[in-house]
């Protein structure tokens, strides 16, 4: 009998003491995790973060921007008839030609659409000038920070890169097949003032401000929703 009961104590201070070990291993292990947590992110960390959280939006912008309808059946980003023709749309429509003036806007955002598949690119290549002192300025910034710097970082030269983009899609949908029988049309209603704008620049601005309309909503959800930082980095990063 008292061999049962020493067995029975061995075994109650061994399950003891294996508990205490366990609690002990877990413990360190909350510790480990903490401190690996409070590691503070270096600058390298937060420029890398920013770009990559630019080129994912980006990439899934073109993607969004790109497809069927992606600016034409887009509120925040459809591309209106040119703002300094508007009168011009005006009077088309009261004289019975708002269809053909639907289906010129219709081409304009398809153009934009066509030439969003090839944005990335060019954006992305814009992105490697950010430092460090960029990187901290972007981190503290507003929900759309890095949009902004990548707006005014790019200036001219996106707008270059990007506009032979436009008009090789201009020239594919036909946008000047829609257009000229309008300008040609109104510029023969007496007592008007004769209009033609640049339709390959309006489109380029227009289809530039879009992109990062577009770009502004996907990085403000990386900064507020945690399913949208896809990529270990990201977490850290925007965890801080």
């Amino acid at each position: 009998m008292k061999k049962i009961i020493f067995g029975a104590f061995v075994l109650m201070s061994f399950l003891s003491n294996a508990q205490f070990n366990l609690e002990s291993i877990k413990d360190k292990a909350k510790d480990i995790t903490a401190s690996a947590k409070n590691v503070p992110l270096t600058n390298d960390e937060i420029v890398q973060g920013l770009k990559e959280a630019l080129n994912i939006g980006i990439e899934k912008v073109g993607v969004n921007a790109s497809k069927a309808g992606g600016f034409n059946k887009n509120k925040t980003i459809r591309i209106p008839f040119p703002e300094e023709a508007k009168k011009m749309e005006e009077k088309l429509r009261l004289i019975g030609m708002g269809a053909q003036v639907d289906t010129f806007e219709t081409a304009l955002n398809r153009a934009a659409e066509k030439a969003a598949k090839e944005a990335a690119p060019i954006f992305i290549g814009a992105i490697k000038s950010m430092n460090v002192s960029d990187g901290l300025n972007i981190l503290k910034g507003d929900d759309d920070a890095a949009t902004q710097y990548l707006n005014k970082a790019t200036g001219d030269s996106l707008y270059k890169s990007f506009k032979p983009v436009v008009q090789m899609a201009i020239s594919a949908v036909k946008v000047t097949q829609y257009w000229n029988p309008l300008v040609t049309r109104y510029n023969k209603i007496p007592l008007t003032t004769k209009v033609n704008p640049d339709l390959e620049d309006y489109t380029t601005k227009k289809a530039i401000e879009g992109l990062f309309k577009l770009l502004a909503k996907e990085e403000k959800a990386i900064r507020e929703l945690p399913s949208a930082r896809v990529t270990d980095l990201l977490k850290k990063v925007f965890s801080e």
